[in-house]
């Protein structure tokens, strides 16, 4: 099983992407975190990724694509992946699409986490604060919610409209209650 963890900035997309990556036994991989390691080891991609992450702005395609790439490749002969944080942009999910084709992946699942936007800005605050996060300042919180609903967004319907060769199962799942019973709609939802 392949699964793509889909939703808005604070949806605990993190939080769900590593309890069903351990239970699933699949590789977890979130571009959020591959950017900040890259970023805090300064290397070229991210010196380049730095000032659109401190902003709140998406990091151009052709770097997250090719990243996405690498880390696909190198997982093996795993069970699956989980992806968290890609795709962000329709260009970047038909891409992905590309990808997948390229590399013979069929079964992708793509489960989206729902929540409130003030709930959304109420955890990334108390987030920031808690880990001194400052992609989780107030201002670069709302406008990473403002990219989220005009970028990605958009990304959700792509999904929604696709059929053929590329379709994808669609799991909305309510991502508001407790880490716990977010995990069991989502578990319900995977079947």
């Amino acid at each position: 099983m392949n699964i793509i963890l889909f939703g808005p900035p604070g949806a605990g997309k993190g939080t769900q992407a590593s309890r069903l990556a351990a239970s699933h036994n699949l590789v977890h991989i979130s571009t959020g975190d591959i950017l900040r390691s890259a970023i805090a080891e300064g290397t070229p991609l991210g010196r380049t990724a730095k000032s659109y992450v401190e902003q709140g702005a998406l990091v151009p395609d052709d770097i997250i694509i090719g990243l996405v790439r690498e880390v696909l490749e190198a997982t093996g002969d795993a069970k699956g992946f989980l992806l968290d944080g890609f795709p962000r942009t329709v260009e970047q999910a038909r891409a992905l699409d590309a990808l997948f084709t390229e590399l013979g992946i069929a079964d992708v699942r793509i489960v989206i986490l729902t929540a409130p936007d003030q709930e959304l800005i109420n955890r990334m605050v108390n987030r920031g604060l808690e880990q001194g996060r400052k992609d989780d300042a107030p201002q670069t919180i709302r406008h990473r919610l403002e990219v989220y609903n005009t970028q990605t967004e958009p990304v959700k319907a792509y999904y929604h409209g696709k059929s053929g060769a590329h379709a994808r199962r669609v799991l909305p799942v309510d991502g508001l209650g407790s880490v716990e019973d977010v995990t069991a709609r989502i578990e319900k939802a995977l079947g």
